[in-house]
C-alpha cells in the first residue's frame, strides 16, 4: 500500500487584522471594504445612527420593533415574498437596535450579493411598515418579556442597568422596552422613527468577503446606491454618568435554588488609553477557565460551573463632539451558584479582588493571557461575518479603521505592572453594585453579614 507522503508545514506568515479600504456612495453612505480571497459567503454589516436615547418619550422599544420590521414587506414584495426571495438568494438577514443605532446583517453567497442587497436597499428604501406586520410584532415583544423576567441572568442585567444610571437615562430602561410602552407602540410611531433617523447620510455600510470578479462599486450604484434620504448631522450622544456606590440589590426570587450573581460597575471605553491593559488585567481576573475567579470559585471551591469578568462597550462617542460626551463600558463579573453558596462563594469573590490589590498579578498570568488573546485573533476573525462586525463595531464606537489592528500589538506591549493597576481601578471592592437574583430569606443576612456594602432587597 503507498501513502501519501506527509504533509510538511508551511512558512509561519505574521497576521494582522485586515485592513478596510474607505470610500462613499453620492448619497452620502460611507462604504468599507474588505477583500478576503477564498471567504466565498460575503457578510455585510450596515449601520444606522438611530440610537435608542432618540426614542420618543413613552415610545421604548420602538427602534427594536422598526428593526424587526425592515424585512416584513416593502413597495414590492409582501413579508412572505421577501423572505422567500431571500431564501433564494440562500442569504441571512437580521437586524437589531441597541444604545449606539441599529445593526442590519446580511449573510450571502459571493455569486448571490447582487440579489441580496437589492433586497437589502428595498428594505431600507421603501418599508412598508403595515399595521398588521407591526400588531404581529408588538405582540410576539409582549410575549417575550415575561420570559426575560423569568430568566435570572436576565433579570440581573435589567436590575444592574437601573441601579447604575439615573432614570431619566435611557441606559436605565430595558433597550427592547417594557410591557408599557411596547404596547403603545403601532405603525405610524415606526414609520415617524424611520423617517427621522434612518437615512444614507449617517449611515455606514461594510462589506466583507471574496469580491473576485466583483465590481462593487457598480453593485453599491445599483442597490444602495439608490437609496435616498435628507442629510442629517450625527446627533450628539448625552453623556453618561452612573452611581456605582457599594451596595447589594437582591432581587427576590423564593425558592430558587441558585443564586445569580452580577457585579458591575461603569469605567473606561475603547477610547481611553487604559482601555489594552483594562482588557489584559479583566482577562487575568476572569476571562478564561483558567483566571483568577475560576481558579477560586470553581476548581477549588467548586460553588460554581463558571464566573466571568468581563468589559462591554455601552456607547462611545466621536473624540471632538460638541457636546463633549464620552463613551462608557460595563465591567461586570457574572456567574451562578447554589443558594447555600452564596455567601462564602461572595467572600471569597471579595478575596480575589482584595489579594489581586495587594499582590498584583503575576509575570505568568500576564504573559498566558497576552498569548491567549493575541493568538487566538486568527481564529477568531476567520470567517467574514467577524471581520465585518468587528469593523462595524469600529464604526459605531467611532474609532479608527486600524483599531483592532493596533489593539493586538499594545496587549503585547502592555506590563505586568500596567495590566494589574487598570484592573485593580477596575474593579475596586468598595466601588461595586452587586445584584443577586436568588431566594431573600435565605441569602439577605448572610450577604448582609459580608459588610460589602448596604443591602437592599426588591420583587420581580
Amino acid at each position: 500500500m503507498q501513502y501519501h507522503p506527509q504533509p510538511a508545514p508551511g512558512t509561519a506568515r505574521p497576521w494582522a487584522f485586515p485592513a478596510p479600504e474607505r470610500g462613499a456612495l453620492p448619497n452620502g453612505l460611507t462604504v468599507l471594504r474588505c477583500h478576503r480571497p477564498g471567504q466565498q459567503v460575503v457578510a455585510v454589516e450596515i449601520f444606522l445612527d438611530a440610537p435608542l436615547d432618540a426614542e420618543p418619550e413613552g415610545l421604548d422599544g420602538v427602534a427594536t420593533i422598526m428593526s424587526r420590521a425592515l424585512n416584513e414587506g416593502t413597495d414590492k414584495h409582501s413579508a412572505e415574498e421577501f423572505a422567500a426571495e431571500l431564501e433564494r438568494c440562500g442569504a441571512t438577514l437580521d437586524a437589531h437596535a441597541d444604545h449606539p443605532g441599529v445593526r442590519v446583517s446580511l449573510e450571502v453567497p459571493a455569486s448571490r450579493l447582487a440579489k441580496a442587497l437589492a433586497l437589502v436597499a428595498e428594505a431600507l428604501r421603501a418599508p412598508v411598515f403595515a399595521e398588521s406586520e407591526i400588531e404581529r410584532l408588538v405582540r410576539n415583544r409582549l410575549d417575550e418579556i415575561p420570559h426575560e423576567q423569568a430568566n435570572p441572568a436576565r433579570r440581573a442585567a435589567k436590575q444592574l442597568s437601573k441601579e447604575l444610571f439615573p432614570a431619566e437615562a435611557r441606559m436605565s430602561r430595558p433597550r427592547q422596552g417594557t410591557e408599557e410602552t411596547v404596547e403603545r407602540i403601532d405603525s405610524a410611531a415606526v414609520r415617524a422613527f424611520f423617517d427621522a433617523h434612518v437615512r444614507p447620510s449617517t449611515a455606514t455600510a461594510v462589506v466583507v468577503g471574496d469580491l473576485t470578479g466583483i465590481d462593487l462599486d457598480a453593485l453599491l450604484a445599483d442597490t444602495l446606491g439608490d437609496w435616498s434620504g435628507d442629510t442629517a448631522a450625527p446627533r450628539p450622544a448625552p453623556p453618561i454618568t452612573a452611581d456605582d456606590t457599594g451596595r447589594v440589590v437582591i432581587v427576590d426570587r423564593p425558592g430558587a435554588v441558585q443564586t445569580q450573581l452580577l457585579i458591575g460597575r461603569i469605567g473606561a471605553d475603547r477610547h481611553d488609553s487604559v482601555w489594552p491593559a483594562q482588557v489584559l488585567g479583566t482577562y487575568c481576573l476572569g476571562g478564561t477557565l483558567t483566571s483568577r475567579l475560576d481558579r477560586v470559585l470553581r476548581e477549588e471551591k467548586g460553588y460554581t460551573y463558571g464566573v466571568r469578568a468581563f468589559a462591554q462597550v455601552l456607547r462611545s462617542s466621536a473624540p471632538d463632539t460638541a457636546s463633549g460626551a464620552t463613551g462608557a463600558a460595563m465591567l461586570a463579573i457574572s456567574g451562578s451558584v447554589d443558594t447555600e453558596s452564596t455567601e462564602p462563594a461572595l467572600k471569597d469573590l471579595w478575596t480575589v479582588l482584595r489579594t489581586l490589590a495587594a499582590e498584583g498579578l503575576t509575570d505568568g498570568e500576564r504573559e498566558t493571557a497576552v498569548q491567549n488573546l493575541v493568538g487566538v485573533a486568527p481564529l477568531k476573525f476567520e470567517t467574514a461575518a467577524s471581520v465585518a462586525s468587528t469593523l462595524a463595531d469600529q464604526v459605531e464606537q467611532h474609532l479608527p479603521d486600524d483599531y483592532q489592528a493596533q489593539l493586538y500589538a499594545r496587549l503585547a506591549e502592555t506590563g505586568t505592572v500596567e495590566a494589574t493597576a487598570a484592573v485593580v481601578n477596575a474593579f475596586p471592592g468598595d466601588r461595586l453594585v452587586t445584584i443577586l437574583v436568588g431566594d431573600a430569606a435565605r441569602i439577605e443576612e448572610p450577604v448582609r453579614a459580608l459588610g460589602i456594602g448596604e443591602v437592599s432587597v426588591v420583587t420581580g
